[in-house]
């Protein structure tokens, strides 16, 4: 028995949420550099929560509290919030993981050092960008 095949349904260039006729907008320079330094600062942030209720668990002080809560939200409205946002809170998690590894440098805080690299790129590039 055969079946005659039908042509496969044309769908639109445009999303779902995009005007019909509108050209997708390009992502901006920065956006791959916020989303990697979010993946990396809240993989960090994880190994931090866990080192502090593991076993034998960190002491509780300023940097690993700041290391345990601040850097991905922080992050995460750097790469999400509107123009005028995105700059402060970028520029802030640079602070952040600045201060945090200077605080936990001997424990969890070399796992922050490649979030701040990437995260410093990030923010320069977002810095150039017009708003």
């Amino acid at each position: 028995m055969t079946t005659p095949s039908a042509p496969a349904p044309a769908f639109p260039a445009a999303g779902p949420l995009s005007p019909a006729g509108a050209p997708p907008v390009p992502a901006p320079p920065s956006w791959p550099w916020l989303r990697a330094a979010l993946f990396l600062a809240g993989a960090a942030q994880l190994i931090t929560i866990s080192a502090l209720v593991g076993a034998a668990p960190l002491a509780v002080t300023w940097w690993s509290l700041l290391l345990a809560i601040a850097p991905a939200p922080v992050i995460a409205l750097a790469a999400f919030a509107p123009a005028p946002v995105d700059r402060l809170a970028a520029a802030a998690g640079v602070l952040i993981l600045v201060a945090g590894i200077a605080g936990g440098i001997l424990h969890t805080g070399l796992f922050f050092v490649p979030a701040l690299a990437v995260l410093a790129v990030g923010t320069v590039k977002l810095w150039r960008e017009r708003p």
